[in-house]
């Protein structure tokens, strides 16, 4: 597969959705007056759903450029990321919040997936297209 370098105005706007969208997550969770099982809940979902989006973006590539990808591990990447979406769901559903808090979690949340998606997907294109001859030996 050929891709192209990303460029910086792209990897720097990468960078910004993920910081941004995870310290106003995290901000938000510090200042909430919720008991702290429940803040740590969601920050649980946060990281775990982020792992889970990268995991998947690396997946889902991995099998458009022929590499190997097991059937159980590209399941189970779409399901991590389809059940952290579902647990923050779930969660902003049936907690005590006002609408607008309800939204900002899950506004904050999603940039934050978007962000470490698309800086997984740049830092795979960056390392890509340094250095084609390591390819078969180097897969982030």
């Amino acid at each position: 597969m050929n891709t192209a370098k990303p460029s910086n105005a792209f990897i720097a706007a990468s960078w910004f959705a993920l910081l941004a969208g995870m310290a106003a997550f995290i901000i938000g969770l510090w200042n909430a007056q919720m008991a702290l099982n429940e803040k740590g809940y969601y920050f649980t979902v946060l990281m775990y759903g982020l792992f889970s989006g990268i995991s998947l973006q690396k997946s889902v590539r991995d099998q458009l450029e022929g590499i190997p990808v097991t059937g159980i591990y590209y399941g189970l990447s779409w399901f991590s990321t389809i059940l952290a979406i579902a647990l923050l769901t779930v969660g902003l559903w049936n907690a005590t919040l006002l609408l607008s808090e309800k939204g900002f979690y899950a506004m904050a949340f999603l940039l934050s997936l978007f962000g470490a998606i698309a800086v997984q997907k740049n830092t795979r294109d960056a390392k890509t297209t340094a250095a084609p001859e390591a390819e078969s030996t180097f897969h982030n």
